[in-house]
């Protein structure tokens, strides 16, 4: 224990007194560690804020969209969750506590919506009175869509606070009247803001009745509508999925030999596909630039070549006097060491630092996040480019005679 304190207090004196060559010494292994961090920071913080967008969605719940097979895209065909569809899963929906529906319409043209001489582009959706709860939508002013309000096919709406800015509406739209499609809308309701994602606004939307939307859209459109389901309980998950997709089949008139044209996915799989991707992403992002890390090891092997030499007199007076030879490659061994691992800690702050402004150089990028995994690693990464890399210069000295290094000018 004495020779192991002895080792470290060595090694902080003998890097105090080369402070600045110690300094480039390291630079290596700061440029290799915080560009890691940085990385990881910015990719992570991404994927942290992917997660947060879909927990609103609820653990019990399903989506259902259309996914047209690659060989039907090819002959021109394109798949739709279709009115008979929403009808077919109602009349099956047996564990199921919601439905909504989601019909959507691009607004462009003719069909923007105004509002005194004002025209915006939103997006546009028709839906039922649960969307509140499967979207989280919490209302500033009014209220939302009701049962009635679908039933009777209202033309009411719930519009978004970016919606509301672009068309110039008082400050509490609600009782104001927009125009879409040639029709007359009341505001009944406006959401919380929940700001940008990605530099696109969450508020730039209004929803209408799904009745009224399909009032709206006529018989000339052929709508590809997409569900969210609300499980009453995740016990009968397995079946309830298989029974949509036998629905589903039958809807579609699908032969036993052809792929599913839908999608029934839950959000643990939606996530579960983008942290794959994301995790990949950081690997591959992460072993590029910690080649650098390994530049930087090799920096710290000629440094501490370059002061055996120097010191070699010195080690030659150790032996003499009565140390041993692990005695000496441990006092190297742990100044590579400390080398290594001052440069890490440097790099993580610096890492982070960076991280931090290149996502708030980026609008409407979410902020930057390092998880205590990538600080472990970076740090462990640190020691063990010390420990390899600072082997041979130890060994080196550890294994010198003493008469020659004695007799060393």
């Amino acid at each position: 224990m004495f020779s192991l304190i002895e080792s470290f207090r060595s090694a902080i004196s003998s890097v105090r007194a080369h402070g600045f060559r110690s300094f480039l010494t390291t630079l290596g292994i700061i440029i290799g560690v915080s560009s890691t961090i940085a990385v990881v920071s910015v990719i992570q913080g991404l994927s942290y804020s992917i997660n947060q967008q879909f927990e609103g969605f609820g653990s019990n719940s399903i989506s259902i969209r259309s996914s047209t097979p690659r060989s039907e895209r090819l002959k021109g065909k394109i798949s739709r969750i279709t009115a008979e569809d929403v009808i077919a899963i109602k009349e099956n929906s047996e564990g199921i506590e919601f439905i909504t529906p989601q019909l959507g319409s691009t607004t462009g043209g003719t069909n923007a919506i105004k509002y005194k001489g004002n025209q915006s582009f939103a997006q546009l959706a028709g839906s039922t009175y649960s969307y509140q709860n499967v979207q989280n939508l919490d209302l500033k002013y009014g209220r939302f869509l009701s049962y009635s309000d679908n039933e009777t096919r209202r033309k009411v709406v719930v519009i978004g606070d970016k919606l509301r800015e672009d068309l110039e509406l008082p400050a509490n739209p609600v009782g104001e009247f927009i125009q879409y499609a040639g029709e007359w809308l009341k505001i009944i309701g406006m959401a919380e803001p929940k700001g940008s994602f990605f530099g696109f606004s969450q508020d730039n939307f209004a929803i209408l009745p799904y009745s009224t939307m399909q009032g709206l859209n006529g018989n000339l459109q052929q709508p590809d509508i997409f569900v969210q389901l609300q499980l009453k309980s995740l016990e009968n998950l397995d079946e309830i999925k298989a029974r949509l997709t036998r629905i589903l089949r039958k809807q579609h008139r699908l032969e036993a030999d052809q792929d599913d044209d839908f999608k029934i996915e839950t959000p643990e799989q939606l996530t579960s596909g983008i942290s794959t991707i994301i995790n990949t992403m950081t690997v591959v992002l992460g072993g590029i630039v910690s080649i650098s890390l390994l530049v930087g090891g090799i920096g710290i092997m000629n440094i501490m070549l370059v002061s055996v030499t120097e010191r070699t007199r010195e080690i030659g007076i150790c032996k003499a006097i009565g140390a041993k030879r692990h005695h000496i490659l441990l006092q190297f061994l742990i100044e590579a060491v400390v080398l290594s691992l001052l440069g890490g800690v440097i790099g993580i702050i610096l890492g982070y630092g960076l991280g931090m402004l290149a996502a708030m150089s980026m609008p409407g990028f979410p902020p930057a996040n390092v998880p205590l995994w990538a600080v472990g690693v970076a740090f462990g990464f640190s020691a063990f480019v010390g420990i390899l890399f600072g082997i041979i210069p130890a060994a080196k000295a550890a294994n010198l005679d003493p008469i020659d290094a004695l007799r060393y000018e």
